[in-house]
């Protein structure tokens, strides 16, 4: 399915080659259960070596940290956004839905591609709750994981769905690392706006839920293609995650109303 070819491409866009990087997945999706073991092993190591040790405040480089990710997801968004806007706009539900051309259009080829690589880098998120001595919660590191491990699996597989689920996820990271970095710059934020994040999160994955829904329908057609095992991995992701983020925002904010509580990093 073309995109609408009234929408802009900046040339590092238009020439990135799609083909080369969906090779590289093909090659190389293997590194992500690597970086996952790894990933784990930083974590336990990291809190048996900061036990005794005073936290480390780190608020300069977590400002930075929050703003590049913020900045980059701002970027994402807005065009990714852009081209599901017109998809839908133009071509209906449907179509949005079961497009597959968001991996190889001038506008969001070279964004889904980065939005996967980002998966990795975004790891990084933890080392800075292990540093600081911070509560590392079981849905921060799973989320870490599932979420590397799926979109390095199944970008080589240019399945229907992954325009909805990367421009999701693009807005949700735009809104949270900016709440991110205002609270690592000291600014007083209000505690609506880290209530608002999570319910950003939760509403991510009912939508998310429901549009594994409609590829399960639809997947009959030759022109919504999916497989099997990737509605099925999507579904038990995507149900798993807004079980926790619904348990995440009760505790947080009306089980323990009295307690300040920081939004959990996505």
């Amino acid at each position: 399915m073309k995109m609408n070819e009234s929408l802009h491409a900046f040339d590092f866009e238009r020439h990135f080659d799609d083909l080369a990087a969906r090779e590289w997945f093909e090659q190389n999706w293997g590194a992500s259960l690597v970086l996952s073991g790894v990933y784990v092993l930083v974590i336990f190591l990291g809190r048996v070596y900061m036990k005794d040790r005073e936290k480390l405040d780190l608020r300069k480089p977590l400002v930075l940290w929050s703003l590049s990710l913020a900045t980059f997801s701002v970027m994402g968004a807005m065009r990714t956004g852009w081209y599901m806007f017109s998809v839908l706009r133009s071509r209906g539900l449907r179509v949005s839905v079961c497009d597959t051309g968001f991996f190889s259009a001038p506008v969001s080829k070279f964004w889904a591609f980065v939005f996967t690589l980002s998966k990795a880098p975004e790891l990084g998120d933890t080392v800075f709750i292990v540093l600081r001595k911070q509560r590392l919660i079981f849905l921060h590191w799973y989320h870490h994981i599932t979420v590397l491990l799926y979109t390095w699996y199944t970008y080589k597989d240019r399945v229907a769905g992954g325009g909805w689920f990367m421009t999701m996820n693009y807005i949700v990271h735009a809104f949270m690392y900016s709440y991110y970095t205002a609270k690592a710059a000291g600014a007083r934020v209000p505690r609506l706006c880290a209530m608002m994040v999570t319910l950003m999160q939760i509403t991510q994955m009912f939508i998310g839920l429901s549009i594994v829904g409609l590829l399960y329908l639809w997947n009959h057609d030759t022109h919504c293609f999916s497989t099997k095992s990737n509605i099925i991995c999507a579904s038990l992701m995507y149900l798993s995650y807004l079980l926790l983020f619904s348990v995440f925002f009760y505790q947080s904010y009306f089980r323990r109303s009295g307690e300040q509580k920081s939004v959990k990093r996505e």
